[in-house]
């Protein structure tokens, strides 16, 4: 008897490119959790891959940028037979889709944010449904993002976030506290918080802010060892917080709390809702109230308004050491937010000559501040290891945005371990430590 041979199928090589903030990283990471939880053969390796998604950012031009560019390349790669599928997913899909695809028609399929069932009956349309829970880590075992909510009710005039995410969406608490338990069941020991405004959270089901519950909740999550708040918004900042932060040793004495501008001026014409006389009181409270705190924030240079006095004031503001680390963004005009009708009449070049110059400015504080910490004994955790030397964080710094320490150890490290060091030496954004 005669059988004929049927040609096996080789499953397709799915790979998924994450561009732009943690929020992207954190939606990738379910993504790639549903994609294996269907039995999709997923590759880290995208040039071993013959599906792609490219998860976009399209806060500001330069993400922008690069996002298009990364798709571009691919769309090369797919002309040359080399890529099967190109799929385009996330916050510039979502708002500039119908127009990328007139111009990219190399491109299969274009989707929004969070549209995780559609992207993956998209590659296997015999799909019946969409696993939930489902999520791999794309950070180091021992760190992860904790996403509390979704989207944005703050009608910031530079930002076009709400456009993209819709408005603010709270998840409840008990499924915030079972993601917090299944990842330090999986070896997390540091979760990070994040949202587009994690201090509007519960506001819209719960009708109260209560972060500050949310916080002890997770903290009281066995084996949890570091909680670290991001994206704090600081108008009708949620104060009981501060106890909470200085109750719980767990949650690390750090806030991250963009405040874009100093200048009433310039916070008024980005609908801030607030004043830099009701931010130098918010900074002083939360100083006074947790000792030891060390405050982030990002601020925008170059806004339409922005005069060189309102420039002159931040650099002022800033040189007063408030803070302890800082980030700095040139404008970027957006399509159909609140300023976009300003234009944008401030040439780039000295959009960067101001970063440049604040940047300057707070290098030479954190060079400070760190030799200052020279003979001092903290607490760090191992996140890599790099060219033999260890490289660390202290829990007053968020990984891939803030300060390192750097660590020589004759004993054998682990990633994930935390360890007393002294510091012996200091740079602006550096620590340098010995481990015996």
């Amino acid at each position: 008897m005669h059988t004929k041979e049927v040609p096996l199928l080789i499953p397709k090589k799915v790979s998924v490119i994450t561009l732009g903030c943690s929020k992207n990283t954190y939606d990738s990471e379910i993504l790639v959790g549903q994609l294996t939880a269907n039995n999709l053969l997923y590759t880290a390796d995208a040039s071993k891959a013959d599906t792609i998604i490219v998860n976009t950012c399209g806060f500001i031009d330069a993400a922008k940028e690069e996002s298009i560019n990364t798709i571009i390349e691919l769309a090369k790669r797919k002309q040359k037979g080399k890529l099967e599928t190109l799929i385009v997913a996330g916050c510039l899909s979502e708002r500039y889709g119908a127009e990328l695809e007139k111009e990219i028609p190399e491109v299969d399929h274009f989707f929004g944010t969070e549209a995780f069932s559609q992207i993956i009956k998209s590659i296997s349309p015999d799909l019946k449904h969409v696993l939930l829970g489902e999520r791999s880590l794309s950070t180091p075992k021992h760190y992860a993002y904790l996403k509390i909510s979704e989207g944005c009710d703050n009608p910031c005039s530079f930002c076009a976030i709400p456009l993209m995410r819709g408005g603010h969406r709270s998840r409840t608490m008990e499924e915030i506290v079972k993601e917090a338990e299944v990842l330090v069941a999986n070896g997390v020991k540091e979760i990070i918080i994040i949202g587009q405004d994690t201090t509007y959270y519960g506001l819209d089901i719960y009708k109260k802010r209560t972060l500050a519950t949310l916080l002890e909740k997770i903290s009281d999550v066995e084996g949890v060892q570091w909680i670290r708040l991001m994206y704090a918004y600081p108008a009708k900042f949620p104060l009981d917080i501060l106890q909470v932060i200085n109750d719980r040793p767990n949650i690390c004495k750090y806030i991250d709390m963009p405040m874009q501008h100093i200048s009433t001026n310039v916070l008024k014409s980005m609908r801030r809702g607030i004043t830099r006389r009701a931010l130098e009181e918010l900074m002083n409270t939360i100083k006074t109230s947790v000792q030891g705190i060390h405050l982030r924030t990002t601020f925008i240079v170059g806004y339409p308004s922005e005069t060189e006095q309102d420039f002159e004031e931040l650099c002022d503001f800033v040189s007063r050491g408030y803070l302890d680390r800082m980030g700095v963004f040139t404008y970027s005009q957006e399509d159909d937010t609140y300023a976009d009708i300003l234009g944008d009449p401030i040439p780039q070049e000295v959009k960067e000559g101001r970063k440049e110059t604040l940047m300057k400015i707070q290098e030479q504080i954190s060079k400070e501040r760190n030799i200052n910490k020279i003979g001092s004994t903290m607490k760090v955790l191992i996140d890599e290891v790099i060219n033999g030397e260890y490289q660390a964080r202290s829990e007053f710094d968020a990984p891939e945005v803030d300060n390192e320490v750097y660590i020589r150890s004759k004993t054998p490290l682990s990633l994930g371990d935390y360890i007393e060091v002294t510091i012996e030496d200091a740079a602006e954004h550096d620590l340098f430590a010995t481990y015996d």
